[in-house]
């Protein structure tokens, strides 16, 4: 991936972060009012952890690093810290939205990876 890919990747999910969190704060009194909007609260937290883990990994990538479980638990410690400030109900789902979006991400990101792997062997 370029360079500018990462730069690109970066600004975007900072952009998409402050959105959802600017959203989330916003509505806090909303999706504190019932055990639907908590469980929707959940998932904006996730999707901040998303986007953050999305924002550290391209920062690792950029500075030369690998991406790591370092990275994970960052995201994760922001997204719960963002959860927490609308209920309690939304740390727990956060976390299992989080679970889940990064077990997603890993049979994704393995998926691509093995594409990538039979396309080089082949030429």
């Amino acid at each position: 991936e370029s360079m500018a890919g990462v730069g690109t990747s970066m600004l975007v999910s900072v952009l998409l972060f402050t959105v959802v969190l600017s959203l989330q704060q916003v509505y806090r009194g909303k999706l504190a009012s019932s055990e639907l909007f908590t469980i929707l609260g959940g998932f904006t937290s996730s999707l901040l952890f998303l986007f953050s883990l999305t924002f550290i990994g391209n920062l690792q990538e950029s500075s030369g690093g690998k991406s790591s479980w370092g990275a994970v638990i960052i995201a994760e410690i922001i997204a719960l810290v963002a959860a927490s400030t609308v209920h309690r109900v939304c740390i727990t789902t956060c976390f299992l939205f989080s679970a889940g979006l990064l077990y997603e991400m890993n049979k994704i990101s393995g998926y691509m990876l093995s594409k990538a792997e039979s396309k080089s062997k082949r030429h």
